[in-house]
């Protein structure tokens, strides 16, 4: 029998939170369920789950705050739960290392989905896209000026020095590296690394370019206004 995947699950709200744990796992995920920050924190260091869902706005320690602190300890996948689309909150949950957010209210279905979108995604990490340019590749290496990225180790590395990425900032530059110089715009990677098949908020993919910027280069990926991002190559 497979293992169970564990979601925390850190809610203020008990009707929320009890409707969601049951909802979850009736889907045959466990659950842990924490009603604040505090709690939640200690939940995850004790009970190392595959994934977290954290409420924006919970008591002791708020869920921007603890996913900072998980993220600190861990590259564990984050989701945020957010009450208002158009939040503040919204940019700086992903800004504190958060790698996808649903707001609410949600539909239990499209929460779940999300869940396992971002699980598949973390399962399968990486790997170089099937057209990209064989002449790039060293051995596994992509070399972009003081950048390499190692397709096959998952590692990245500038002007020698190792370069901690998340998961989703890996997938990202994979998918900037297979095709240096191609514009991508926001949506196909939305499809290709948030493995959106619906339309999402392209704020996810923005805040996320600019955290790869901060460890890679900030001048590594270039905007092209009004149509994406690309490598230089």
């Amino acid at each position: 029998m497979a293992e169970q995947t564990h979601v925390l699950f850190v809610e203020d709200d008990d009707v929320i939170r009890e409707a969601t744990q049951l909802a979850l796992e009736r889907v045959g995920f466990a659950v842990t369920a924490m009603p604040d920050g505090l709690s939640g924190l200690e939940a995850f260091r004790a009970r190392q789950p595959d994934i977290a869902l954290l409420d924006v706005m919970v008591p002791g320690l708020d869920g921007v705050s603890l996913c900072r602190r998980i993220r600190d300890e861990s590259t564990v996948p984050v989701i945020m739960l957010s009450a208002r689309a158009d939040s503040i909150d919204v940019v700086l949950g992903l800004e504190a290392g958060a790698d996808d957010y649903v707001t609410k209210p949600f539909d239990g279905a499209v929460l779940v989905a999300r869940i396992r979108a971002v699980l598949r995604r973390f399962g399968h990490a990486g790997g170089v896209r099937a057209d990209a340019d064989p002449a790039a590749v060293d051995g596994g290496v992509l070399s972009f000026g003081d950048l390499e990225v190692d397709t096959e180790g998952m590692e990245v590395r500038r002007a020698g020095h190792p370069v901690a990425l998340t998961p989703t900032e890996m997938r990202l530059l994979l998918e900037f590296s297979s095709a240096p110089g191609t514009v991508l715009s926001r949506d196909k990677l939305l499809e290709r690394v948030w493995d959106y098949g619906w339309g999402g908020d392209t704020r996810v993919v923005d805040v996320h370019v600019q955290r790869l910027r901060t460890k890679i280069g900030q001048d590594r990926i270039e905007t092209v206004r009004g149509f994406g991002y690309k490598l230089k190559a």
